[in-house]
């Protein structure tokens, strides 16, 4: 997968790899090389576009000579290059020489008298490459390129259509760290970035202003340490495809693993549906549902593909004698979900603390594999029961917060589900805390509390205890809807009970899971419209996209 990577990061890798053989000069080419073909490859006729390359003096000007003078060659209609500021060494620049001896058309914004060059170039573009600043520039910008762009953003403004806008690594203006974004930043159609995706690139507003993100390869090696030894990745369809199970012809059901989900009120049946369903769509061989007696006849009907477990309950909740019923299951099931629709009355909190811990002569301590009435139970029941692979997620989440010392009481590399509120409950910090560094707030906690976390929302973070994060690269209100949680859990659930590593089934199932959120909304032509039942029927086309090579 290609990592994220903060600038300074970016850097360290840049200066290894010119150090290893792979010169600036050699980085430089790659990347206007890759520039000018993602743009060839938004272009039915080329010859018929012009383009205007936005350039500064430094290496990200670089990269935009290097990608006029591909597109030349490849025969566009005319390519202009317009200098915010000449490069520092131009007469010896070999890359400013080349576009020159090309016969490009080359403007210096100093001889540009009121903008008058600039406004009548981009008034008559069809492609507009922005090659002002990288990941370097610092805010606000100021002095000739601020205004230079600024211009820009106007002459746009007055156009009744745009031209394809190309950035390269980040709109001008963009904090590659922070997300922050200046005002005459462009917003961009496609930003192609260099050997990894940075990480302001997937934070507010600046991933509004990126358009389609592309990583190239630059010739860096991605064994490379300084690469290689970046923690955090950005999710890819190849990535998951290699997670994926295998689903041989001469398969069975117990092949593919049991999913045991304990979820569900009088309140919230829908939930326990829609993590029962996803857990089966993404291929788990059985799926066990264990809800409150009352919502059973609700169910039973909706998914009729699953087996049931009818839980003792409290007025339509959950009850804290559930647990004994429950815990005859977990020696036949690969994965335990619980959370979804549980609502947070207390005889439900009382069955989760008995459930995890050996609290007086209901708890774990006391319950065994025998049933009662059962020769050598008692013998048996002095045993706890051990629990499955766990995947924790909505109330659940909320009434784990309430037991002490919780994180020890979940077998080791549990899934957690939460949004922001979710972990602003488990974490103790505010909801504005753990948005500003979702992807450190992840790794923390994962680490602290040695389990996987799955922390939701635009960009959905999963990090492992051992450190490693991933990026999930979706942000869509098609998943600001209710129950679209639920098929998460039922998704990692699910890929569990196939023999997925935790980490691994996490990663897969957030991938997948955005992925079927942008195919639902793509289906309804709108995002408005998506629900969550939208995206767990979305979610066999996600798998097979990603199976069979074809995401887009």
């Amino acid at each position: 997968m290609p990592k994220i990577v903060t600038v300074a990061e970016m850097k360290a890798i840049e200066a290894a790899a010119d150090q290893a053989g792979v010169t600036y000069a050699m980085m430089m080419e790659s990347a206007g090389t890759a520039v000018a073909q993602a743009v060839l490859a938004r272009l039915e006729n080329p010859a018929d576009h012009k383009v205007v390359v936005l350039c500064g003096h430094g290496n990200n000007g670089g990269d935009g000579m290097v990608a006029a003078y591909h597109l030349a060659e490849a025969g566009l209609g005319s390519v202009a290059l317009y200098f915010a500021k000449m490069p520092l060494d131009g007469e010896n620049d070999p890359n400013l020489q080349r576009v020159r001896q090309k016969g490009l058309f080359v403007v210096d914004a100093e001889n540009d008298q009121r903008w008058r060059v600039l406004k009548n170039l981009v008034g008559g573009v069809t492609v507009l490459i922005d090659a002002v600043f990288g990941t370097g520039a610092r805010l606000p910008l100021k002095g000739t390129p601020a205004e230079m762009l600024k211009q820009v953003k106007k002459a746009l403004e007055e156009r009744v259509t745009l031209p394809l806008r190309v950035a390269v690594d980040c709109p001008s203006g963009l904090n590659c760290d922070t997300g922050e974004l200046d005002d005459v930043a462009i917003p961009a159609d496609v930003a192609v970035t260099f050997a990894a995706a940075k990480r302001g690139q997937f934070v507010f507003p600046a991933a509004d202003a990126l358009g389609e993100l592309i990583v190239a390869d630059i010739g860096i090696h991605p064994d490379l340490p300084e690469l290689a030894g970046v923690k955090l990745e950005l999710g890819t369809a190849e990535a998951v495809r290699a997670l994926l199970p295998a689903r041989p012809r001469d398969a069975h059901k117990g092949t593919f693993g049991r999913a045991l989900i304990a979820a569900g009120s009088v309140n919230f049946t829908g939930a326990a549906y829609l993590a029962g369903a996803a857990a089966y769509r993404i291929g788990a061989g059985l799926v066990t549902l264990a809800v409150p007696t009352p919502i059973y006849p609700i169910l039973a009907t909706q998914l009729p593909e699953a087996t049931w477990i009818m839980l003792p309950h409290e007025m339509g909740v959950i009850a804290s004698g559930a647990t004994e019923v429950l815990a005859k299951e977990l020696d036949k099931s690969q994965v335990l979900l619980i959370g979804p629709g549980f609502g947070m009355e207390k005889e439900t909190a009382a069955f989760l603390r008995r459930l995890l811990s050996a609290e007086g002569a209901g708890g774990r301590g006391q319950m065994g594999f025998a049933h009662r009435g059962e020769a050598g139970a008692s013998e048996k029941s002095s045993q706890p029961v051990p629990l499955p692979p766990m995947v924790v997620d909505a109330d659940g989440l909320k009434l784990l917060a309430q037991i002490e010392g919780w994180p020890k009481l979940l077998p080791p590399g549990a899934v957690l589900t939460p949004h922001p509120g979710e972990m602003a409950i488990l974490t103790g910090a505010s909801k504005e805390e753990i948005q500003s560094d979702r992807v450190g707030v992840a790794q923390k906690y994962a680490a602290e509390w040695g389990h996987v976390v799955v922390l939701k929302g635009a960009f959905t973070v999963v990090a492992a205890p051992d450190g490693r994060a991933t990026m999930q690269p979706f942000a869509t209100a098609a998943l600001a809807r209710a129950g679209t949680g639920d098929v998460l859990a039922g998704a990692i659930a699910g890929l569990l009970a196939q023999g997925l590593a935790p980490y691994d089934a996490a990663v897969a199932g957030a991938y997948l899971h955005g992925l079927a959120g942008i195919l639902a909304a793509r289906a309804l032509g709108t995002t408005a419209s998506v629900l969550a039942s939208d995206v767990l029927e979305a979610l066999p086309e996600a798998l097979a996209e990603v199976e069979h090579g074809t995401q887009t």
